[in-house]
């Protein structure tokens, strides 16, 4: 039975009343705009949409303790960029290369690992690392009113989906347990595969070379690769998740795209167009041109973690 005051983290007011009202749209038997279980789909980004990423996306903190890991086995990576940056805590540096190029620095320090390892590793990390600034595990750094919007969804017949530039493996490793959402509903950035087959055991391992980075307009493309539907809902961040929530809005009949804005400097951060590694500028500026709805983080949330 569906909770008679769902999204109890949320606070009343135009972002919840539209989530509320699209739900019921969708839902109602007989009504002008029921859409069939089957159709009914809602991708959300997940670094700063489902949980937190300043200063830095969780997955960069992984990869840069591989690179300690592996500097201990190769010293001469502490004379070369971008392992000298990450060694020495550069940001400023680490920022300079852009998304993709720290995502692929991320990837290449797992190179000739299995996928099933990565995850092993992966979990036990997320087990005991926490966040430098919030002290909570990183894993735990997820945004109570976004869970409960996830669960209220699939509650009411919405598969949820995870589409982002993150690693899916990585995010993977956790999306269970964090959102609710199993592993084969992450889209995520991704490296090539070589198949390994010797003796009795056959494997997938890590290459170093990107497959697909999964930002922009790779998002709409992943989801008609992966899901061949057209979302319902979509909810990101940034310019970077705006062609998703576009696409989304594309499509005949009720849409709904949820545009959420950092605007908490006490309880969380308060940023946008400045945090160069996935910038909110255009998004945010033609938020009504785009009808996107805009979350405040500070207006809208009554708790964040």
């Amino acid at each position: 039975m569906i909770d008679s005051q769902p999204l109890p983290s949320w606070n009343d007011g135009a972002a919840k009343s539209a989530i509320l009202d699209f739900v019921a749209r969708m839902t109602k038997d007989g009504g002008p705009d029921f859409t069939p279980p089957a159709e009914r789909v809602a991708t959300f980004d997940n670094d700063g949409t489902l949980c937190c990423e300043q200063p830095l996306q969780t997955q960069f903190y992984f990869a840069f303790g591989r690179v300690k890991e592996l500097a201990v086995k190769d010293p001469t990576m502490a004379a070369r960029q971008p392992f000298k940056a990450v060694l020495e805590h550069d940001y400023n540096t680490l920022f300079g290369l852009g998304l993709q190029a720290l995502y692929e620095l991320a990837f290449a320090t797992h190179a000739g690992i299995t996928d099933e390892e990565f995850v092993e590793i992966a979990r036990g990390w997320l087990a005991t690392a926490k966040h430098p600034k919030i002290g909570r595990l990183f894993k735990e750094c997820v945004y109570r009113p976004q869970v409960e919007l996830l669960a209220y969804l699939r509650e009411n017949g919405f598969k949820t989906y995870i589409v982002s530039a993150g690693g899916a493996d990585f995010m993977r490793a956790f999306a269970d347990e964090a959102y609710g959402v199993p592993r084969e509903q992450v889209i995520g950035s991704s490296v090539k595969l070589r198949f390994n087959a010797g003796g009795d055991r056959v494997s997938l391992s890590k290459l170093s070379e990107l497959n697909i980075f999964n930002d922009r307009e790779a998002k709409p493309l992943s989801i008609g690769l992966h899901i061949g539907r057209r979302p319902l809902l979509a909810f990101g961040n940034s310019d970077g998740d705006l062609p998703m929530m576009r696409y989304t809005k594309s499509g005949a009949g009720p849409r709904l795209a949820l545009l959420l804005h950092h605007d908490d400097a006490e309880r969380e951060a308060a940023y946008d167009r400045e945090f160069r590694l996935s910038p909110l500028s255009e998004a945010l500026d033609k938020a009504g041109d785009y009808g996107l709805t805009v979350v405040s983080m500070k207006r809208d949330w009554k708790v964040v973690f």
